[in-house]
């Protein structure tokens, strides 16, 4: 396999990576410890994500239950949450952070679907830049004589190959969340 396919392989995976971790800090209608794991917060001098200092549980389908391994660490976690942008308040008891989330409108399930659908058209993009690199790289080494005009055809249907895998996966991901949002 050529080397120009293979990192573009490598660039397809990163995207579809990308775009699950985009997908896995979207609300749905269950708790989820996803939505809080990478908030970042301030704690012992720098920016730490949340997930690097509490355990994070769903005691049940609606709540988030945070509990830092250092207490001191309460205040610092409750403005992170608060200044995330996710509009839940978080509730404190004792040393626990518990965060309620409401149960989803019919338009707050719709906005998110659209928000799934640019994040999945966005991963798209990603890799149709991907490709046009590529395909720019496959006819340069055919234009300087690396590659024979067999191996190039080769090369692009197996690059095209690669592409419409890559988009099925990430219309697979899109239609799975976009099912989580939609249950009630």
């Amino acid at each position: 396999m050529s080397q120009h396919l293979q990192n573009a392989l490598l660039d397809f995976d990163q995207a579809l990576e990308h775009l699950a971790k985009e997908l896995k800090n979207l609300r749905t209608n269950r708790a989820s410890a996803g939505l809080v794991e990478d908030i970042r917060l301030q704690a012992y001098g720098s920016s730490m994500d949340m997930k690097s200092v509490a355990s994070i549980t769903t005691p049940d389908a609606r709540t988030i239950q945070i509990e830092p391994w250092d207490k001191n660490l309460v205040k610092e976690i409750e403005k992170a949450i608060i200044s995330s942008g996710l509009g839940i308040n978080p509730k404190i008891a004792g040393t626990v952070i518990h965060l309620n989330l409401p149960p989803m409108t019919e338009e707050n399930r719709k906005e998110l679907v659209k928000v799934i659908g640019q994040k999945a058209e966005t991963a798209r993009i990603s890799v149709r830049n991907v490709r046009e690199d590529v395909r720019s790289k496959i006819m340069q080494d055919e234009k300087a004589k690396v590659i024979s005009e067999d191996e190039r055809f080769s090369l692009l249907e197996q690059l095209d190959k690669d592409v419409a895998k890559t988009n099925e996966k990430i219309q697979q991901l899109a239609d799975e969340k976009e099912k989580d949002v939609m249950a009630i």
